[in-house]
């Protein structure tokens, strides 16, 4: 899909029906139907993957705010001009312009030059991974 589709799939989420399992690797890192929706219509599950890898970080945040929500960022920079190559920064923050987590993505092919994702807990031990519409 290109990223007017992807950015028209997007629009029609508003709150959840279900929440997904995607990672035996992260199991208590859940997705709701758009965030799903998302990592499967745009190749994103390595994003996915990324903001699971950061959550043991994240749990052990020294201002103690991740522990219930998380604001993920990915924003592409320029594409290299000898290798036409894009590469990204990941970005979690406490609140708008408090970093705690960056990561920079040497190369992705993500079809949108930004994205937003937030991170929930559930109140069960588990931390939801939505669109900024299902919250």
């Amino acid at each position: 899909m290109d990223s007017n589709e992807i950015k028209s799939g997007m629009a029609g989420f508003y709150g959840t029906e279900g929440y997904h399992r995607f990672s035996i690797l992260y199991p208590k890192l859940l997705l709701t139907d758009g965030a799903k929706w998302l990592a499967d219509n745009a190749g994103a599950y390595w994003l996915m993957d990324a903001i699971g890898s950061h959550q043991r970080t994240a749990m052990k945040d020294v201002k103690g705010m991740l522990q219930g929500m998380q604001f993920w960022s990915l924003k592409k920079c320029k594409s290299n001009e000898k290798t036409g190559r894009s590469s990204a920064h990941l970005i979690c923050e406490r609140d708008t312009g408090d970093v705690a987590i960056r990561q920079l993505i040497e190369y992705t092919d993500f079809p949108l030059d930004e994205i937003k994702l937030y991170v929930v807990a559930d109140g069960n031990g588990n931390m939801i991974v939505m669109l900024p519409s299902e919250y």
